[in-house]
């Protein structure tokens, strides 16, 4: 196994990691509190609060699964050699224990809070049931010959897909609403913070090692940041440009727009999860 070559590189490594870990691992609470303050979910898409759930749980088996065991990490180094590093830190371990747990919660204050005629939608119920399906097949296959590496990127290629397909019915609900109320923005600032910090962590790596291995040998944490970044943009836009001071009703969320954001929801469900075996 590989070590680190340059002392502060090692200590930027994990300055930025846990930097990443603290901005993301925040950013869940601003939702939190607005939901608890208001005592209404309202203006917060339930499908994006249910995609998440099964995007964090799938990395969070990934990250904890590649950290702690020397089984996959001994098939990880047979598979890019022995010189490279193991491309999930501790501070990947913790963040998907706690985002896991957050999401949780959001979705009990769903289950206690006013959410007016607002419900998760069919599609989504549809997309995380066939995630789940395709995670136990994957499991019977890889449990006949321990391919647990190839496993552990069946689980990488689920969270990436789930990280691509959960924003879009939260922007299209903004768009319809031409609003964002209801819709914490702080936790956008600290979840564009976390991306970009877990994008750096892992140049930083890069950078050291003269290999850029952890980047196509863990395109799941790559494209996590990128696609969080991306839409966090889109929700700054949002927020700030597009829709700025507008409120709405809780009465506005109505049937036809549930409507029109399942119709975007089912699109990107057709996306193939990337190789990354």
């Amino acid at each position: 196994m590989a070590s680190w070559n340059w002392l502060a590189l090692e200590v930027a490594y994990e300055a930025l990691g846990w930097f990443a870990f603290v901005s993301w691992s925040i950013s869940f609470y601003p939702q939190v509190i607005l939901n608890f303050r208001r005592k209404s979910v309202v203006g917060l898409n339930f499908d994006f609060v249910v995609l998440n759930l099964t995007k964090h749980s799938t990395y969070l088996i990934y990250n904890a699964s590649l950290y702690f065991s020397s089984a996959i990490q001994k098939q990880y180094f047979d598979k890019y050699g022995y010189g490279e590093m193991i491309p999930v830190a501790a501070n990947d371990v913790a963040f998907s224990i706690h985002a896991v747990l957050l999401t949780a919660i959001t979705l009990f204050q769903i289950a206690i809070y006013e959410r007016g005629s607002q419900k998760v939608s069919k599609v989504s119920i549809g997309i995380v049931s066939v995630a789940w399906l395709i995670a136990a097949v994957c499991f019977f296959i890889a449990l006949s010959n321990h391919s647990w590496l190839w496993l552990l990127s069946m689980f990488n290629s689920i969270q990436v897909t789930m990280t691509i397909i959960k924003y879009i019915p939260q922007a299209v609900m903004n768009f319809l609403r031409k609003s964002t109320d209801g819709f914490s923005i702080g936790n956008i600032l600290l979840d564009f913070s976390g991306g970009v910090a877990n994008y750096a962590q892992m140049v930083v790596q890069s950078i050291d090692q003269n290999s850029w291995v952890n980047f196509y040998g863990n395109i799941g944490k790559v494209l996590l940041s990128l696609v969080s970044v991306f839409f966090d943009i889109i929700f700054i836009i949002q927020h700030y440009v597009l829709y700025a001071g507008n409120k709405s009703s809780k009465s506005e969320i109505t049937t036809e727009h549930e409507d029109q954001i399942r119709e975007h929801l089912v699109r990107p469900s057709d996306l193939s999860p990337p190789e990354n075996a």
